[in-house]
């Protein structure tokens, strides 16, 4: 099991004599704290003159186990999600050695628990368009928005229940110009506020 050791969370991947680190995001809870016969995937922050670039290092993924994917915070989504949806199909399409118990997730840094921690995304859909229906959009800035409306983040939650009571499904969507790491904190407050089990589509939109 990996741990995690400073606050400066860098994940450290040594291949060929090289040393790598990928700057992972932080939160301040643990969703999954453990997670067993896992394989590690790493995409990394790459620049090449003005451009960035994601690199994906998956020569130690093995379909049937578990999936963690390392990622670097400081990524756009509009470069980390069409990464994501490659590999999500080479493991939904896997027959020869598909294990429907695997599951993937997304790992990051736990500041209280000073722990490596995990967050389940293997029933997530990602779609790069503009969805139709009940949408909360999360724009670069992390602001909320629910019909253009800006909407504070402990509001959240009542709105949810709302629509619960009117058993009406929503919709998840992000900025694409958003860090990964603004993401997955995003997810992680989203995750806190499921249990008020909301009808939640299993599609998540970035556009």
């Amino acid at each position: 099991m990996m741990k995690y050791f400073t606050l400066v969370v860098l994940l450290f991947l040594f291949s060929c004599g090289n040393k790598e680190d990928i700057m992972l995001p932080k939160a301040a809870t643990t969703i999954v704290k453990n997670v067993d016969d896992l394989s590690p995937i790493y995409i990394f922050f790459r620049t090449n003159g003005k451009d960035t670039l994601a690199e994906v290092n998956r020569k130690n993924s093995i379909i049937s186990t578990n999936w963690i994917l390392n990622i670097d915070k400081r990524l756009p989504m509009r470069l980390v999600i069409p990464e994501i949806m490659k590999l999500q199909k080479k493991k939904r399409e896997e027959k020869a050695h598909k294990n429907e118990k695997a599951e993937n997730y997304y790992s990051y840094a736990d500041t209280i628990g000073k722990n490596l921690a995990f967050i389940p995304f293997t029933n997530v859909y990602y779609k790069m368009e503009k969805p139709i229906g009940t949408v909360i959009y999360i724009n670069k800035k992390n602001e909320i928005l629910i019909d253009n409306n800006i909407v504070k983040r402990e509001d959240l939650k009542k709105y949810l229940l709302k629509l619960k009571d009117e058993s009406k499904e929503v919709t998840f969507c992000f900025d694409k110009q958003m860090s990964y790491g603004s993401y997955l904190q995003n997810k992680i407050f989203i995750e806190s506020l499921i249990p008020t089990k909301v009808n939640v589509e299993r599609d998540e939109f970035v556009f």
